[in-house]
């Protein structure tokens, strides 16, 4: 006899890997939890593995249920798709989710994939998150796309993480490392700006938590010593520190006035290291429409930049 699985079960593999949490998931589909948790052991034992390990902190797809994902998730929308053009009946709420590094141009594409069409109902996601998190978001399914960089300090080591967690990395652009610094800032007239102009100024990174790792590091030049460093969690926080106390951060020289005010400015670094920032996804899965779409924006911003 052969397995049966029908789309509503493949609806909730979908959304359960998206929140990441049964509870959330029960919500979101208008269920209750323990329909939710029954619906799943069903179609785990009619398929014959185990799609989710449940821990403290919620669910993870097992390295079967990671493979299942991806062909659920194509089914899940074919089938709506199809019920859109033949059935008229009207598309199903659209769900994104992405998670990045701390970068103004991936919210400018995400608010521009909102704006660009009139979606009767979404529900999608943008994480500003540590890089494990965006690894581990991505690995988990509860984002489809992850924006982060590589350098020649950190790109064996990344890649290598992305490798054991069946994760493939594209890149998007490959730029030389800047200083975000306040307008005002003694160093705003220059040109270029060198690692010894910067010695007596406060250094600004993003704090990665228990991933403490250089090789995690959002900002390059990790291991250069600094007399003067400030972790902080936000962009926000990095932004007013920056303008305060004259501090700076290093990133990829793209600012957005309308995010980040017209106070900041970028100088390039004068050093011989690139930035290649790139976006990460899950191999052998395909993209469903609202990522392409929202991939095709983040390219126009960084080509505008």
């Amino acid at each position: 006899m052969g397995v049966c699985v029908t789309i509503q079960q493949l609806k909730y593999i979908v959304v359960v890997a998206e929140k990441g949490k049964i509870s959330a998931a029960a919500q979101d589909l208008f269920i209750s939890q323990p329909s939710l948790t029954n619906a799943i052991h069903d179609l785990e034992a009619e398929v014959g593995f185990g799609i989710f390990n449940r821990t403290n902190r919620g669910t993870e797809l097992t390295k079967d249920g990671s493979r299942f994902l991806t062909y659920a998730r194509q089914v899940v929308e074919q089938m709506s798709l199809l019920e859109n053009t033949f059935l008229e009946t009207p598309l199903e709420k659209q769900h994104f989710q992405v998670s990045a590094q701390h970068y103004s141009f991936v919210v400018n594409a995400f608010v521009d994939l909102l704006k660009e069409k009139n979606y009767d109902e979404y529900d999608v996601t943008l994480r500003e998150c540590r890089t494990f998190e965006i690894i581990s978001d991505v690995k988990n399914a509860r984002s489809q796309l992850g924006i982060l960089y590589t350098s020649g300090f950190n790109v064996k080591i990344i890649s290598k993480f992305l490798q054991d967690n069946y994760l493939d990395f594209f890149p998007l652009f490959q730029t030389m490392p800047h200083v975000f610094i306040n307008k005002t800032h003694p160093l705003a007239e220059k040109k270029i700006v060198t690692l010894e102009n910067l010695k007596p100024y406060p250094y600004l990174s993003f704090e990665q938590g228990e991933y403490n790792s250089f090789y995690f590091s959002e900002e390059i030049l990790s291991t250069v010593s600094r007399k003067k460093a400030i972790h902080v969690s936000d962009r926000a926080t990095l932004f007013n520190l920056l303008i305060g106390l004259n501090g700076y951060t290093i990133s990829t020289g793209i600012i957005s006035e309308e995010l980040n005010g017209e106070n900041i400015i970028s100088r390039p670094l004068d050093v011989d290291e690139k930035i290649k920032l790139g976006y990460i996804v899950k191999h052998g899965e395909p993209l469903n429409l609202m990522s392409k779409r929202y991939l095709e924006l983040l390219q126009n911003h960084v080509e505008n930049r």
